[in-house]
C-alpha cells in the first residue's frame, strides 16, 4: 500500500533499534562471505544483477510508500544535510515472481532534487534512471547486519551509498533479504 500523507517526522534516535548500524564495507568483509561479497561490494546496477540472477523469474519494483519526511539522523549526516530537514522518501521493495529479494529506502534533500520529479518513477526502478546519468558519483558503500527498519522481512546485510549528480543527491539504501538468500542459495552471511 502506497501512503502519501503530505509529512511524516521518521524520527528515531540513532541508537534506537529500529536504527541501523553503519560500518564501512571493508570492515564487513571478515565477516561475509565470498557470494554476499559480489552483491554487497557491487559498485553497479543492482537492478540489473537481480534480473540477471532470477533468470526466467519476472522482476518488478514494488512501491510500499513514498513522501515528504524529516529524515533521522543518520540519514542526514550521511547526505552532509542539516537535521532536521525535509526530505522526499521512497520505499520499494524489489521482487522476483512477486517475491521481495530486496526492499530499498532512498531520501533526498528537498533542495537538492534541482527539479527531479522521482514521485513519478512509480513502479519503475531508481536505479535505472540513476545509472543513465551521465558523470554520476557514488560514496563508498556502507553495511549493516541490521534488519532494515521499515520492513518486516530480515535478511544477512544491507548497504547504502550516496549518488550524487551535479547538486543532485539521494541515499540509497539496500537490504538483501533471507528470501533472496534461500531463492539463490546463498549463505547466511
Amino acid at each position: 500500500m502506497t501512503r502519501s500523507d503530505p509529512v511524516h517526522d521518521g524520527q528515531t534516535s540513532d541508537t534506537s533499534p529500529s536504527c541501523p548500524i553503519w560500518r564501512p564495507l571493508a570492515a564487513a568483509r571478515p565477516a561475509m562471505s565470498p557470494d554476499w561479497w559480489q552483491w554487497i561490494a557491487s559498485r553497479d546496477s543492482l537492478t540489473a544483477r537481480l534480473i540477471v540472477a532470477g533468470g526466467e523469474r519476472a522482476f518488478r519494483v514494488r512501491l510500499l510508500d513514498q513522501r515528504l519526511i524529516r529524515p533521522r539522523r543518520d540519514e542526514a549526516r550521511a547526505l552532509g544535510i542539516p537535521f532536521p530537514r525535509h526530505a522526499w522518501r521512497r520505499e520499494v521493495a524489489l521482487c522476483l515472481d512477486g517475491r521481495p529479494w530486496v526492499v530499498a529506502r532512498s531520501v533526498a534533500p528537498l533542495a537538492r532534487l534541482r527539479g527531479q520529479r522521482l514521485d513519478r518513477l512509480g513502479e519503475r526502478s531508481l536505479g535505472s534512471w540513476l545509472f543513465r546519468l551521465p558523470d554520476l558519483e557514488r560514496s563508498p558503500i556502507e553495511v549493516t547486519a541490521s534488519p532494515p527498519p521499515f520492513h518486516p522481512d530480515g535478511g544477512p546485510w544491507g548497504r547504502r551509498s550516496v549518488f550524487r549528480h551535479g547538486h543532485f543527491a539521494v541515499l540509497v539504501q539496500e537490504f538483501f533479504l533471507d528470501r533472496m538468500a534461500d531463492d539463490l542459495g546463498l549463505p547466511s552471511r
